[in-house]
């Protein structure tokens, strides 16, 4: 009974999880392919200055609040009756890979503030290493997600 209440509004959580997470995806995809051009330029100049302006707004704009709404929405789902098992090993996984992209997140804004602060520790070769961890996080996500395979 109470889940035919709710399940209008899980089809409402589920669509805005999914729109959420494709535009926070979107973002950890592209600011590691910003950090890998921002190694390219001398810091001081213009095209730097440039970098640091679509950085933050990527992370300020997009990223922050798609990661925001990912989790809200995420949690509600979460928190629908009969929504989760959690005794399947499917989840257990699910949420690890979901809390590291959380961690990825926390990385890329210290990356970003290196580069705000004309400190950038890293090579472009490390930032195209990174920018493959949100892809391999996000398949593995889908996977335990649509395959669900233990």
């Amino acid at each position: 009974m109470v889940f035919d209440v709710l399940l209008p509004w899980v089809r409402w959580f589920v669509a805005f999880h999914i729109m959420s997470v494709m535009a926070w995806m979107a973002g950890l995809f592209y600011l590691p392919r910003l950090f890998v051009y921002h190694c390219q330029v001398k810091a001081g100049t213009a095209e730097s200055t440039r970098f640091k302006t679509m950085e933050r707004r990527l992370i300020k704009a997009i990223m922050v609040p798609a990661m925001c709404s990912s989790l809200l929405f995420g949690v509600l789902l979460v928190l629908t009756p009969g929504s989760v098992d959690w005794g399947a090993g499917w989840w257990h996984l699910k949420l690890l890979c979901v809390l590291l992209m959380f961690g990825f997140q926390g990385l890329c804004g210290r990356w970003y503030r290196g580069f705000a602060q004309d400190n950038n520790q890293h090579s472009e070769k490390f930032y195209r290493l990174a920018n493959e961890v949100p892809t391999l996080l996000m398949m593995v996500i889908v996977i335990m997600v649509v395959v669900r395979p233990f």
